[in-house]
């Protein structure tokens, strides 16, 4: 079993509480020492109570579910002795009322664009059954109830 752990910080200030006016720009800190600024949303908290160049908890779901994903299909291509020398995903989420009404991050649509080099190159259905064996063991995906589409070129 593995324990991971993060650090949110939130000051207030000077800034008034009560009526809701107070900024929502906070930090993250992990481990080994990174650090990264975040805030609500502006599409749920207008700026200037939100910081709309810091990360929001809504973009950090989708990058993590996309790093993850990410991290295994390239374990599973070199396990296949494929040489990857770039991958980018530009990942979206849509927020929409779940099943019981409350508003989630319902969809999760990953767009892989992988670039391949060396002698052997993967087919088609190989690249495929690399990103479902990806998405299966994924640890995020399998900790949401959140639908992951791929979407591949």
């Amino acid at each position: 079993m593995s324990q991971y752990s993060a650090v949110v910080r939130w000051v207030r200030g000077e800034q008034p509480f009560v009526d809701q006016r107070y900024s929502r720009a906070h930090s993250w800190e992990f481990d080994g020492g990174a650090r990264v600024a975040a805030s609500a949303s502006p599409q749920v908290v207008p700026v200037p109570l939100s910081v709309e160049q810091n990360v929001d908890p809504e973009e950090a779901f989708i990058a993590a579910l996309a790093s993850c994903h990410l991290l295994f299909f390239l374990s599973f291509a070199a396990r296949g002795g494929f040489v990857i020398d770039a991958y980018s995903d530009e990942a979206v989420g849509m927020m929409a009322k779940n099943k019981a009404g409350r508003w989630a991050i319902t969809k999760v649509t990953l767009r892989p664009v992988t670039a391949f080099s060396g002698d052997r190159r993967p087919s088609p259905e190989e690249i495929a059954a690399m990103h479902h064996q990806a998405h299966e063991h994924c640890f995020i995906a399998n900790s949401v109830t959140t639908e992951v589409e791929i979407l591949l070129d």
